[in-house]
């Protein structure tokens, strides 16, 4: 059986408050963030949450709802040749978000994922409620507020996300 989720990034000035979730249904999902981030960030954080939480299940295919072209880029072509070249693009200059890059990089290897470009505020269901967890955790850290975060995955605990988030500044 393939688990079908959709993950999604928002930021509140772009930088600004951010915040990530993925979504497969109302029982099921995750979303965090930070005082201050990107929304590219966002979206590479909200398929690393998705694919450590789906760890548990890591035999099962994963299909990735995404609207990012980044992120599907990242993972579909980029990521080999960032690697070969040392982590710099084909100018040599040096890959943003490199943290996120290189932990999305090691959390897909060996995993069977597949993903799917989906218009993004275009009343897609499962990428609108994505939408809407990560706009809210921006928004609950642009008014001093603790984000909702979600159950996650079932067995996956909420340690998995919280020890993994990288520090941004």
């Amino acid at each position: 059986m393939t688990i079908v989720a959709a993950a999604d990034g928002s930021a509140l000035g772009n930088p600004g408050p951010a915040g990530w979730a993925w979504y497969v249904s109302d029982t099921v999902w995750h979303a965090g963030g930070w005082p201050h981030g990107t929304n590219n960030q966002g979206e590479l954080q909200a398929v690393i949450d998705l694919l450590e939480q789906t760890a548990v299940v890591a035999s099962e295919p994963l299909r990735v709802l995404c609207d990012s072209q980044y992120v599907i880029n990242t993972v579909t072509q980029w990521i080999p040749g960032w690697r070969r070249r040392g982590w710099r693009k084909a100018d040599g200059s040096p890959v943003q978000n490199l943290d996120f890059v290189k932990r999305l990089d090691a959390v897909t290897a060996g995993r069977q994922v597949e993903f799917e470009w989906v218009r993004g505020h275009n009343g897609h269901e499962l990428n609108e409620a994505a939408d809407v967890r990560a706009r809210a955790v921006a928004t609950a850290y642009q008014l001093g507020r603790e984000p909702e975060t979600g159950p996650g995955w079932p067995g996956a605990g909420a340690a998995v996300a919280e020890s993994s988030e990288p520090t941004l500044f």
